[in-house]
């Protein structure tokens, strides 16, 4: 087939044949074996990681050295040649590969067997003119396996690289070492544990000439430990490139602005040591004496940060570029994903700034959300905005957004907004106070600078929520006993009735427009009876907690006032699990069954109905009342207790253990609940000892007592 004409690019007098002229006389090279590197219709398949991602660099008109690709067709036409299917796979079966010993000793017989064989002769024809047709230079011959530089897997280093190259000779042994080195025991084991069928490898040399290396290194559009997008971070080192990637070397370090190329942060290396090519083939490693001198100029830098830019706008996202500097020159060799980056969601770039906080970690949810968590809980964002007379759905939503599987909320807009500024960060402090202390500093960023007052439709929309809620605050100030009761009534009939009507509900069709109903109208519901009386809880704890902070001791005494708090449906649901425990214990035909037997097979007992009579009964009777909820249950996907008892079963295990009585979950409530107690009167002692003592005793006690009637809320939803 006809071989595409090579671009040199190099500078005339360079010395390789054709670098004065823009191309290399046309070839023909028989089959389908080799392509030039700029070749518009390689693919991961064809070329593997790193030659698809550099011809498509090269497609792109970025400066990259001249050469082509030997496709993995040519490794499958030698592995076929040599007939070394039987023996790769006959040499791996049942291989473990966590036996470090075993591996080596597979990868040795496999690559002992790839050095013995011989090129195909048409595929030795065509590497033979391919490297004629480039001028013969002094070459790299650098692996390309299809399963390389992936967005979600990282095999760099795994297979060989051989710098300096000259001769067909040598040529032709380096692809083969190439191909060999796909067999390597650090990348058996690699793919091995990644679960990569080794059957449906194969492998591409990507041959280019060698670049004059006065400098090189590697540049990441971001910063892979950060993960800030708005700053790369490039390394530099003498020579080539091989001693930093290998760990040889102390680099020079740059930290750069990555929308304008400025350097923010320059940290030069020893650099004690280079790697540079040697006459005739090869490299020498060498000592330098560099500690004071910049491998790279500011001028590289520059234009390397530009090149960056244009990279990541090519692949979609940001790159692990290995690049080399020579006669004022930038040469990118190799670009691929930077895979320890935590995702941004889709379509969000590094600018504008834009302020997430993570959803999952506020609810103790640090792995991903199931598909139906998600939509769940976008949807229910969704209805929220009927509270401001908004219309939204799960799609047109922008408050929860996705990445990784986990759910993020976007501040972006309440930080941008006066009223928000306030209001966002207080009730961040409440919810999670971390979150708070994150964003704190983001409030001087320029970015974030407030775009006038709000409209006055948005005023009003805001006006309609926040006015009822602050009368509903007042009440449940007011009153707190009362207010507490009501909200709990409430709840109970609502509980009620939906459980009548998902019972009246007996199609599929049926029950999932009434999930739809419920999903969308659960914050307005829920939010104007709850908020108010969160409020008031979250708010007098805080009003203590400021009043404690002039007494001495005061901000822990404030805090143990949460201690043993009433009211709170998991604290109640722990109780209940404890009497569950008594009632077992009391029958000993089902405490010998719950002790004996193993969680799992226990939890398949309750679910059927196996378990003896007492012990069955207590457990179905706290499932009837709690079994609804689970491990992660802010997650509709995860399973829940009635369906997946065994975390109930464990807990009843361990509580089935606790022979002191003192050590009991109800004595230690209690204890909790009479060490509030006390230290509220300890708070009243201090604060009637200080200036205006008989006011600051009256509103200590008033805060405290609202917090013991409304704190404990915070669990019901």
């Amino acid at each position: 087939m006809p071989l595409r004409s090579f671009r040199s690019g190099f500078p005339p007098g360079t010395g390789w044949k054709g670098s004065s002229v823009d191309t290399f006389d046309r070839v023909e090279v028989m089959g389908t074996w080799i392509l030039p590197i700029d070749a518009p219709r390689f693919s991961l398949g064809m070329a593997g990681g790193k030659g698809a991602n550099l011809a498509r660099l090269a497609s792109a008109g970025f400066p990259v050295p001249p050469g082509f690709v030997l496709l993995t067709s040519t490794y499958r036409a030698y592995v076929a040649h040599n007939r070394l299917d039987p023996i790769v796979e006959s040499t791996l079966q049942n291989l473990d590969p966590e036996d470090p010993s075993a591996l080596e000793a597979a990868s040795a017989a496999i690559r002992e067997r790839f050095a013995a064989g011989t090129l195909p002769p048409d595929v030795a024809r065509a590497l033979r003119d391919a490297y004629h047709a480039l001028g013969e230079p002094p070459v790299a011959v650098r692996s390309s396996a299809t399963a390389e530089d992936l967005p979600e897997l990282s095999f760099a280093g795994q297979q060989d690289t051989f710098l300096n190259v000259t001769g067909e000779d040598a040529l032709a042994r380096a692809v083969v070492d190439c191909w060999s080195s796909l067999w390597t025991a650090r990348a058996i084991g690699y793919r091995a544990r990644g679960g990569i069928a080794h059957e449906d490898l194969a492998l591409a040399v990507v041959v280019q000439q060698m670049a004059p290396a006065e400098a090189a290194g590697v540049l990441f559009t971001a910063d892979p430990l950060s993960g800030r997008r708005t700053e790369m971070i490039l390394e530099a080192t003498l020579g080539l490139g091989e001693a930093l990637v290998s760990g040889q070397v102390e680099p020079d370090r740059f930290r750069i602005e990555a929308a304008t190329g400025r350097i923010l942060e320059r940290v030069l290396g020893a650099k004690a040591v280079s790697i540079r090519a040697r006459p005739g083939g090869g490299t020498v490693t060498g000592a330098e004496n560099a500690a004071g001198r910049q491998a790279l100029p500011d001028e590289g830098i520059a234009e390397l940060a530009r090149l960056g830019r244009q990279i990541d706008r090519l692949f979609g996202a940001p790159q692990d570029v290995e690049w080399a500097w020579g006669g004022g020159q930038i040469w990118l060799l190799q670009s691929r994903p930077i895979t320890s980056l935590f995702p941004v969601p889709e379509g969000m770039g590094p600018e504008p700034l834009q302020v997430l906080f993570s959803f999952g970690a506020v609810q103790g949810i640090l792995g991903p959300m199931t598909p139906l968590g998600q939509d769940m809980a976008r949807s229910v964002i969704a209805g929220a905005g009927r509270l401001f007379g908004v219309q939204l759905t799960a799609e047109t939503q922008s408050v929860f957004c996705l990445a990784a599987e986990r759910i993020f909320v976007n501040l972006t807009g309440v930080l941008q907004n006066r009223m928000g500024r306030r209001a966002g960060p207080a009730f961040l402090g409440i919810v999670e106070p971390g979150a708070r202390q994150a964003i704190a500093p983001l409030l001087d960023d320029p970015r974030l600078a407030t775009a006038g007052n709000p409209r006055p439709e948005t005023v009003r929309r805001v006006a309609r929520f926040a006015v009822p809620l602050f009368f509903g605050v007042a009440r449940a100030l007011l009153r707190p006993d009362a207010s507490r009761l009501r909200f709990q009534q409430e709840t109970e009939a609502r509980l009620v009735e939906i459980e009548a009507r998902v019972e009246a509900e007996t199609t599929l069709a049926g029950r999932v427009a009434l999930l739809e109903e419920l999903i969308v109208g659960a914050f307005p519901w829920l939010l104007p009876r709850f908020g108010p009386r969160f409020l008031a809880g979250m708010g007098s704890l805080f009003l203590l907690v400021r009043e404690s902070r002039e007494l001495p001791g005061g901000e822990i005494q404030a805090l143990t006032l949460t201690r043993g708090l009433p009211h709170n449906v998991t604290t109640e649901m722990d109780l209940a699990l404890w009497a569950t425990a008594q009632a077992i214990r009391s029958d000993p035909a089902s405490l010998t069954h719950m002790r004996q037997g193993e969680p799992g097979a226990l939890a398949a007992d309750v679910v059927a109905g196996r378990l003896p009579d007492v012990g069955q009964e207590a457990i179905d009777a706290f499932l009837a009342r709690y079994g609804a909820r689970g491990v992660g249950e802010i997650d509709m996907g995860r399973p829940r207790w009635r369906e997946e008892p065994e975390p109930i079963v464990q807990a009843l295990q361990s509580y089935l253990q606790i022979d002191d009585p003192e050590q009991a979950p109800n004595a230690v409530f209690a204890r909790g609940a009479e060490a509030a107690k006390q230290a509220l009167e300890e708070m009243v002692d201090a604060a009637r000892a200080t200036r205006g003592g008989w006011f600051k005793a009256r509103r200590v006690r008033w805060a405290a007592r609202r917090v013991r009637a409304l704190a404990g809320l915070r669990e019901s939803p």
